[in-house]
């Protein structure tokens, strides 16, 4: 059974429809989009057994709110500002970054960040932001995307012997449930507030 994608997604429910203005809108969120991903790269929550970063809090979140289109152009041109030498990832640093850093261990969560983004912003199109359950499920959808290509990267560059499920993944699982359980009642509740807002 397919999928209707006719919903709007959070980013068309407020500002310009058509025109010019539109493109302004797109343009403004797409560079706000980045500077909120690059930011929320750099956020560490402190929490056993790791730290929690909300970049991929960010990235899920995002693609829900702009849609698939509008997201896929906001996570590339994040991509190209990583690329070009700039400290927008979460591990990078002024030592390391750029293409050296993307093609490191992280490389494969960062392919897994742009099939998320476009994942949520199809499962956003289709309605699933209006409900937590379903939202939930998005969300995740999203994180197999991202680990699933993280863990195949990681096993490529050292060996499947190697503990690579300890490594890229068993730290990070209650931070990104707790990310999870975060998103599946944030968009949500901003479609409530949308319709409020319209009366």
């Amino acid at each position: 059974m397919a999928i209707a994608m006719t919903d709007k997604v959070l980013a068309e429910a407020f500002g310009a429809t058509e025109g010019t203005a539109l493109r302004a809108k797109q343009v403004a969120l797409v560079v706000a989009g980045v500077m909120i991903l690059a930011i929320s790269a750099k956020i560490a929550v402190p929490m056993w057994p790791v730290p929690i970063t909300m970049g991929t809090f960010a990235v899920l979140s995002l693609g829900a709110a702009y849609g698939p289109r509008l997201g896929l152009a906001t996570i590339a041109l994040y991509m190209l500002v990583g690329a070009l030498g700039f400290d927008v990832f979460a591990g990078s640093s002024a030592e390391t970054h750029g293409i050296a850093y993307m093609m490191g261990g992280t490389g494969g969560y960062l392919v897994g960040y742009v099939l998320a983004t476009v994942a949520l912003g199809m499962a956003a199109r289709a309605g699933w932001d209006r409900s937590p359950v379903k939202m939930a499920g998005a969300m995740l959808i999203g994180n197999a995307l991202i680990y699933v290509p993280g863990l195949i990267w990681l096993a490529v560059l050292y060996g499947v012997d190697k503990p690579i499920l300890a490594w890229g993944l068993t730290p990070f699982l209650i931070g990104d449930a707790l990310k999870l359980a975060l998103a599946a009642m944030v968009l949500p509740a901003a479609w409530k507030f949308v319709g409020k807002a319209r009366g």
